[in-house]
């Protein structure tokens, strides 16, 4: 007997309810099916209804058969007028070589490479949906590529991958919520992009992060509170964006952060006491954002701190003497001044002279 899931194989055929005779024998063939199976008895004129043959076909069970692979009877692939052998690439770097036009599907072949770096060409097109059967990858580096459309969710697929650089393209869109299933990510760069949408929680799923670089792109929502999860951050780079909210309170449990840039969003609210947790911090970027109320004197406890950019904002009140002191002992960058990178385009009071 034939076996086929019937409906879903005959709706690919053709939309408009009729297919040709020789279509269903071609179909049937690939199950193994004999000729004999009487579609042919049905329309003299070489067409036929699909609503007749599934009812015909309605004994059959099974699935389809699989679709063509790009890959099916390949033993190596041509890549940029290089040959890389299926079974034996492990690594291809190909980085600052001048590469242009589009990656092609067919690197999905090339199922047992673990790093691949095609960052700093001239390449253009989408990332291919095939880079998700790269899924021995643990290193993947685009970027400084002129690469356009979404980030692929199979992306997803990649769940042994370390690093992943996609940064200085002109990929649009969301960003895929299959991202949180990359739980082995230490480094995430996908920077100076045209990426849109909300940061999606599942980020707070890659606890073993240390740097996250979304900035420079047109992010809108709040800072999810997941993010709250990544206690292993030490850079934490969200500017550029059009961020909203406050800065959460939970910012406080990310201790290990050592540089930490929100500016250039909407920000709004106060200034959290809980940023006087974050001890190991060298640098603070907050300017241009409408953040109000006063700076906090917990800030103090920032003792590493060489760069604190607070301008812009609408914050009122007096510098608070710790503050004051804290400038005074801490070892600044050379060109830092209190005029500049805190008073301006504040309604603060200097107390530190």
């Amino acid at each position: 007997m034939c076996s086929a899931q019937t409906t879903s194989c005959l709706a690919d055929l053709d939309n408009s309810g009729v297919v040709e005779v020789q279509d269903i024998l071609t179909l049937l063939s690939d199950f193994g099916c004999s000729t004999d199976c009487g579609v042919s008895d049905i329309n003299n004129d070489g067409i036929v209804n699909v609503s007749d043959v599934l009812l015909m076909l309605s004994v059959f069970s099974g699935s389809c058969p699989p679709e063509p692979s790009i890959c099916d009877g390949l033993t190596e692939v041509e890549l940029w007028g290089e040959y890389y052998d299926i079974e034996t690439t492990t690594s291809i770097d190909l980085w600052g070589q001048g590469l242009t036009g589009e990656i092609p599907p067919e690197i999905g072949c090339l199922t047992n490479l673990t790093d691949l770096r095609l960052y700093d060409n001239q390449l253009s097109g989408s990332m291919p949906s095939e880079i998700g059967s790269l899924t021995n990858l643990t290193f993947l580096k685009l970027s400084n590529n002129q690469l356009t459309g979404e980030i692929p969710p199979e992306i997803g697929n990649l769940t042994n991958l370390t690093n992943l650089y996609l940064a200085n393209n002109q990929l649009s869109g969301e960003i895929p919520s299959e991202i949180g299933n990359l739980t082995s990510l230490i480094i995430l760069y996908l920077h100076a992009n045209q990426l849109t949408g909300e940061i999606p929680p599942e980020i707070g799923n890659l606890t073993n992060l240390i740097s996250v670089f979304f900035n420079i792109n047109q992010l809108t929502g709040e800072i999810p509170p997941e993010i709250g999860n990544l206690t292993n951050l030490t850079y934490l780079y969200l500017y550029n964006n059009q961020l909203t909210g406050e800065i959460p309170s939970w910012i406080g449990n990310l201790t290990n952060l050592t540089y930490l840039s929100l500016h250039g969003n909407n920000l709004s609210g106060h200034i959290p006491l809980e940023i006087g947790q974050l001890t190991n911090l060298y640098e603070l970027y907050l300017y241009n954002n409408q953040l109000t109320g006063e700076i906090p004197s917990e800030i103090e406890y920032l003792s590493s701190l060489t760069i604190l950019y607070l301008y812009a904002n609408q914050l009122t009140g007096e510098i608070p003497s710790e503050v004051c002191d804290m400038i005074d002992s801490n070892n600044w960058v050379p060109w830092w001044n209190i005029e500049d990178y805190i008073l301006q385009g504040n309604n603060l009071i200097n107390t530190c002279d």
